[in-house]
C-alpha cells in the first residue's frame, strides 16, 4: 500500500519569540498521546491532541516526505493558542498508511516537534448500488441553532469535510432540516458528526423525519446506512440528534443517497 507523510506545523500568524530557538520535543507538552480518528470513507482523518501549554497548530500533509500538498488548520472555535487541538486532514487515500508528526508554536514563542508516528485510513466503502448524494447543496430550511457564521448549517451539505455545522450547545436537541428540491427515493444516509478533542460534540445516533410525517431510525452516525427504498421517499428531511456526548453537536457532512 502507498505511504504518505503528515506534519503538524505552527499557524495563526504568530512569530516565534526567537527564531534561533531550539525545537523542543513535543512529547514534553503532550497531556496524552495524539489520536488520529479516520473517517469511515477513508478520505479524511481528524488528529486530536491535548497539550499542557497553549499552542497554535495546523496539519500540513503530502504524498511525499517533502509535504506541501495540503494544510488543515486547527478547528478550535475560539482560535489562537489553546490546549485542545483537532484538525481534519482531507483528500486522503483509503487503505493507506500515513506517517505524521506533531509540531507547533507555544504562546511564549517556543517551538515543538514530535517523533514521527503513523496511522492507517480504512478501505473505501463499497456501495451496493450506484448512488448519488442528493443532499449536496440542499437548502437548509430550519436548524436548532448555529454557533457562529463560520459554523453555519449550510456547511453540513457543502461536500467539504473541512467545514462544519455546529449548534450552540444543543447536545441531544440538535436538529437540521433539508429541502432536497424534489422528492427523492432514498437508498442510504450518512451523518458525519463533528467532534471536539475533549470528547464532546459527537452525534452518536440520529433519526430522520420525512416530509413532517414518518420518523426513521435511530441510525448510527459515521458510516453509510442503507434504508429500504420502497418505504423511504421524501423531499424535506429533518435530521435529529438522538444520542450524543453533549455540547456543540452538529455535522461535518450529511449525505442522502439515491440511485444514480
Amino acid at each position: 500500500m502507498p505511504l504518505a507523510v503528515v506534519v503538524l506545523a505552527g499557524c495563526g500568524g504568530a512569530e516565534p519569540a526567537s527564531t534561533g530557538s531550539a525545537v523542543l520535543p513535543a512529547e514534553q507538552v503532550f497531556a496524552e498521546a495524539p489520536v488520529v480518528v479516520p473517517d469511515p470513507s477513508g478520505t479524511s482523518a481528524t488528529l486530536q491532541v491535548t497539550t499542557e501549554v497553549d499552542m497554535a497548530c495546523a496539519v500540513v500533509f503530502g504524498r511525499e516526505e517533502s509535504l506541501g500538498d495540503g494544510i488543515a488548520t486547527d478547528a478550535d472555535m475560539g482560535g489562537g493558542a489553546h490546549a485542545e487541538h483537532q484538525a481534519v486532514m482531507r483528500g486522503l487515500e483509503p487503505g493507506t498508511e500515513y506517517f505524521y508528526r506533531v509540531q507547533g508554536s507555544g504562546a511564549d514563542g517556543r517551538l515543538y516537534r514530535s517523533e514521527l508516528m503513523t496511522f492507517r485510513t480504512p478501505d473505501a466503502e463499497v456501495a451496493e448500488v450506484p448512488r448519488e448524494n442528493a443532499a449536496l447543496g440542499a437548502e437548509v430550511v430550519d436548524v436548532s441553532s448555529e454557533f457562529s457564521d463560520a459554523f453555519a448549517a449550510g456547511n453540513a451539505v457543502d461536500g467539504d469535510l473541512g467545514t462544519e455545522w455546529s449548534s450552540d450547545g444543543d447536545g441531544d436537541d440538535a436538529s437540521i432540516t433539508l429541502d432536497l428540491g424534489r422528492a427523492v427515493d432514498v437508498v442510504g444516509l450518512t451523518l458525519r458528526s463533528r467532534s471536539m478533542s475533549d470528547g464532546t460534540s459527537v452525534v452518536e445516533t440520529f433519526t430522520v423525519t420525512v416530509d413532517d410525517g414518518q420518523t426513521y431510525g435511530p441510525f448510527e452516525a459515521g458510516a453509510a446506512v442503507v434504508v429500504d427504498e420502497a418505504d423511504f421517499t421524501g423531499r424535506v428531511l429533518r435530521f435529529d440528534a438522538e444520542t450524543t456526548t453533549g455540547g456543540n453537536t452538529g455535522a461535518a457532512e450529511i449525505e442522502v443517497y439515491e440511485v444514480s
